[in-house]
C-alpha cells in the first residue's frame, strides 16, 4: 500500500491551521453563509444567569440545537420562558470558540401558535364544563327518521359533497338544507352561530328543521379553531333542534363536539348516522313485503285446492250422472226378466208385476226431481266458491301454452309465454 507523504515544512509546504484558526474559518463560514431565519421548537434545557442571559436548547423529535439570548434582547421579550414551552425563535448562527460549538444567537422569541391555542382550548373547556354545557343529561335522542336536516358549513367546501353523496347512496328520501357559513378564519365562529340560530327560527327561515348538522372538513387546530369559540359552543348548548357536531376527521375534537347531542366523527359519518333508521326501516318493509307475498300464495293455493274438491263433487252429484246410473239399474232388471223367461208364465207375469211395481216406487224420473232440486242448492252454494266468482274478485288463473294451470313462481321461465284468466275474459303475456 502506498504511504501518503505530507511536507510540513514552512516553504512550500502545507501548513497545519492551530486548532483556533480552524474554528475561526468554520465561524466565518457559518455565520457568512447562513442568513437569520425562524426557528420552531421546544424549549429545554433552561437557564438564566444573574447576568441576564439566557441559554436553553431548541429540540424536536429529530435534532436539537443550543440557544443562547443576551440581556438586552432578553429584557424585550414578553414571553416568560420554561421548559416544554413551544416557541418560534428568531435568530442568527454563531460558533462559541471556545467550545467549538455552533448556537443560535436568539434576538425575538414568541410562543407557538398551536400551544397558545391548545392552552385556550383547555380553560374554555373547562369554564363551559362548570356551568354545566357538556352535561351529559342535557343530551337529546336524534329523531329516528328525520325529513328535514340543516347543516351548517361551507358550501364550497368537500364536506357537502360527501354527506349528500352517501344519503343518496343510501336511498334517504329526505330533504337537506346547506345553511352557509364561513368555517375557518375571521368572521367563521360568528356566521356558524347566526346559522344555528337562524335554524331555530322556523318563522324567519322558512323550514322546520327536524335535525341540524354542524361542521366541516378536517383540517389543523386553527383551521378547525372557530368550532372551539365560545359563541358557536353556546349555540350548539341551546339549540332548540338536535345537533350533530360532525368537525375534521376522526382524530380532531372541538368543543362543539361537547356541547352537541352527538358527535360524529366526520360529516360523512354524520350522514350513515342519519340514514341508519330509514334503511332499517326499509329493510324491515321490504320482509314484511315478502311474508305479505308468501301469504297470498298460500291462500290461492289453498283457494285452488278447494275449488278442484268442489269440482270433483259436482261431476259426481250431476243430473246426468244420476240418470245414467238409474238406465243402468234399468238394464240390469231386464236382463234378469229375460233370464226367467223360461219359468212359468205365471210366475214370470208375478215377477214382471213385482219388478214394474219396484220401478214405479223407484222411478228415475222421479228421483232425478228429487236430486235435480238438491243439487240445485249445491249448485247455488258452490257458485260463490266457483272458479268464475274467484276470478270475478280480482284473482286470475295462469296458464302455460299446453294449457295447463301455472301455480308455482318457480314454474316462470324467461321469455315464456302464457295465458291470463280473469272473471271477463283471457289475454297472452310474455314472462320477464
Amino acid at each position: 500500500m502506498a504511504e501518503l507523504e505530507f511536507d510540513l515544512g514552512k516553504d512550500g509546504g502545507t501548513r497545519a491551521e492551530s486548532v483556533t484558526e480552524f474554528t475561526r474559518r468554520v465561524k466565518t463560514l457559518l455565520e457568512s453563509g447562513l442568513a437569520p431565519g425562524w426557528v420552531r421548537g421546544e424549549v429545554s434545557n433552561l437557564r438564566i444567569q444573574t447576568s441576564g442571559h439566557v441559554y436553553f436548547s431548541l429540540k424536536d423529535t429529530g435534532a436539537q440545537l443550543s440557544a443562547v439570548m443576551f440581556r438586552g434582547d432578553a429584557g424585550r421579550q414578553t414571553v416568560k420562558l420554561c421548559d416544554g414551552m413551544q416557541v418560534v425563535a428568531y435568530g442568527g448562527i454563531s460558533v462559541y470558540e471556545a467550545r467549538g460549538n455552533y448556537q443560535l444567537i436568539v434576538r425575538v422569541v414568541v410562543e407557538d401558535g398551536v400551544g397558545r391555542l391548545q392552552r385556550e382550548f383547555e380553560a374554555l373547556k373547562a369554564r363551559l364544563a362548570a356551568e354545566g354545557l357538556f352535561a351529559k343529561e342535557r343530551r337529546r335522542e336524534l329523531p329516528r327518521l328525520p325529513r328535514t336536516v340543516g347543516f351548517v358549513t361551507s358550501p364550497t367546501g368537500a364536506a357537502v359533497q360527501d354527506f349528500l353523496r352517501i344519503l343518496s347512496r343510501r336511498g334517504w328520501r329526505g330533504r337537506v338544507v346547506v345553511l352557509p357559513a364561513k368555517v375557518q378564519g375571521d368572521g367563521a365562529a360568528a356566521e356558524v352561530a347566526a346559522m344555528i340560530a337562524l335554524a331555530n327560527d322556523a318563522a324567519a327561515c322558512g323550514v322546520a328543521f327536524d335535525l341540524l348538522v354542524v361542521g366541516r372538513g378536517g383540517g389543523s387546530l386553527e383551521d378547525l379553531w372557530a368550532f372551539n369559540e365560545e359563541v358557536v359552543v353556546r349555540a350548539v348548548a341551546v339549540s332548540r333542534v338536535p345537533v350533530i357536531s360532525a368537525v375534521g376527521h376522526e382524530i380532531d375534537y372541538t368543543l362543539s363536539d361537547n356541547a352537541a347531542d352527538v358527535r360524529a366523527e366526520t360529516p360523512s359519518a354524520a350522514a350513515e348516522l342519519i340514514s341508519s333508521g330509514w334503511v332499517a326501516e326499509s329493510e324491515r318493509l321490504a320482509q314484511l313485503g315478502k311474508a305479505l307475498h308468501a301469504e297470498a300464495e298460500m291462500v290461492l293455493e289453498n283457494t285452488r285446492e278447494r275449488a278442484d274438491a268442489l269440482a270433483a263433487r259436482l261431476k259426481l252429484l250431476s243430473p246426468a250422472a244420476q240418470v245414467e246410473r238409474s238406465w243402468q239399474r234399468l238394464d240390469d232388471l231386464q236382463a234378469r226378466l229375460a233370464m226367467s223367461a223360461t219359468g212359468s208364465v205365471q210366475t214370470r207375469r208375478h215377477g214382471l208385476e213385482l219388478a214394474v211395481g219396484r220401478f214405479a216406487a223407484a222411478s228415475p224420473a222421479r228421483r232425478v226431481e228429487r236430486e235435480s232440486q238438491r243439487l240445485l242448492g249445491l249448485w247455488k252454494r258452490l257458485q260463490a266458491a266457483s272458479p268464475a266468482s274467484v276470478l270475478n274478485r280480482g284473482f286470475a288463473i295462469v296458464r302455460n301454452a299446453e294449457g295447463r294451470a301455472i301455480t308455482r313462481a318457480a314454474e316462470f321461465k324467461a321469455g315464456q309465454r302464457v295465458e291470463i284468466e280473469l272473471g271477463d275474459g283471457r289475454g297472452a303475456a310474455r314472462v320477464e
